[in-house]
């Protein structure tokens, strides 16, 4: 596994933008980003695979955008027009997966998790 660490979560009102960061120790093939809202399944946001192919979640497409610093082993996640409804906490997590099975952004897919960063958006 590989080690994962995401900062750049807070509160925000509704509206707003954050950027997300998340650090990794070594490069990998395919990365995402999942969040999960209490009571809700974990649900995989954005992902970027190792050619910088990306897909989104419908409820964040146009407003979200992943990237990622291969030089770095760092992803991003900058979430603007912010709602309400995009409260949760945002984890890192990152794959080997071909690029097919890495876009397709299910949990199965992914190996490595980071430990979560906090976003609230208030109304």
């Amino acid at each position: 596994q590989v080690p994962l660490v995401e900062s750049g979560g807070g509160s925000v009102q509704a509206g707003g933008s954050l950027r997300l960061s998340c650090s990794a120790s070594m490069y990998t093939y395919c990365m995402a980003w999942f969040r999960q809202a209490p009571g809700n399944e974990r649900e995989g946001v954005a992902a970027i695979d190792s050619d910088g192919s990306t897909s989104y979640a419908d409820s964040v497409k146009d407003r979200f955008t992943i990237s990622r610093d291969s030089a770095k082993n760092t992803l991003y996640l900058q979430m603007n027009s912010l709602k309400p409804e995009d409260t949760a906490m945002y984890y890192c997590a990152a794959g080997w997966s071909s690029n097919v099975y890495c876009l397709r952004r299910n949990r199965s897919d992914f190996a490595s998790w980071g430990q979560g960063t906090q976003v609230n958006i208030s109304s």
